[in-house]
């Protein structure tokens, strides 16, 4: 696991037990996606110059699904065969109730990176 958080902690206008929610079940579906072969899992945080922070949660797994990818965040859509489908529903409505966005890409190797940008306090900025 590596990781790269900035520099400044932020105060951003989320409850941390919901934030660790998002964070946990991204690390879990990373793991799962790396548990036949090992691999690396990544985070990192940036703060923007539009006053979001940008947490990039990557692995290096098996990857996205090919097709329709904003499917994967639709609840009980789910890639494996003991999936419940629940894990990203649940990290994309925690995310969009704190005004943020979460999507999914594709790495240039292997694996996919989940980010998610949350809007931070205007007191934590100053």
């Amino acid at each position: 696991m590596r990781t790269d958080f900035a520099d400044k902690p932020r105060k951003g206008m989320t409850d941390r037990v919901q934030l660790q929610r998002v964070l946990m079940n991204l690390m879990l579906n990373a793991a799962e996606a790396m548990a036949d072969n090992g691999g690396e899992l990544s985070m990192r945080s940036q703060l923007r110059e539009d006053g979001q922070v940008v947490i990039p949660v990557g692995d290096t797994g098996v990857g996205l699904p090919t097709g329709n990818v904003e499917q994967i965040f639709d609840a009980f859509f789910t890639t494996k065969s003991q999936g419940t489908g629940l894990r990203l529903a649940i990290a994309r409505s925690i995310v969009e109730s704190y005004g943020g966005r979460i999507w999914a890409a594709a790495n240039s190797g292997a694996g996919a990176t989940f980010h998610f940008a949350l809007p931070v306090s205007e007191a934590a900025t100053r």
